[in-house]
């Protein structure tokens, strides 16, 4: 299992020495947000590559894993009231 040595930077600036490790299965489900306005979203991530940090650990002792994915994200359902040229709708 060996993967390729790569530099993986993270969101605060430090970059890791990291390897590349291979997914060999995902289950990358739906997950749908009830918004106060009624609009129902659902965001599913698709992951892209992982990799592990090279000598870097959690604090309960895991190997630290950065995760490389991008959302998708989809209006499952919107009140007739906010839509465009719905009832009531304001937006012509």
């Amino acid at each position: 299992m060996s993967g390729k040595m790569t530099k993986v930077p993270l969101p605060n600036g430090v970059t890791l020495d990291a390897m590349e490790v291979s997914v060999t299965e995902s289950t990358e489900r739906w997950s749908d947000i009830t918004l106060e306005d009624g609009t129902v979203l659902r965001v599913k991530p698709n992951v892209l590559s992982v990799h592990r940090a090279i000598d870097k650990y959690d604090d309960d002792g895991n190997p630290l894993y950065v995760l490389k994915s991008a959302q998708v994200m989809m209006v499952s359902s919107t009140p007739p009231n906010l839509r465009k040229g719905g009832a009531g709708s304001k937006v012509q």
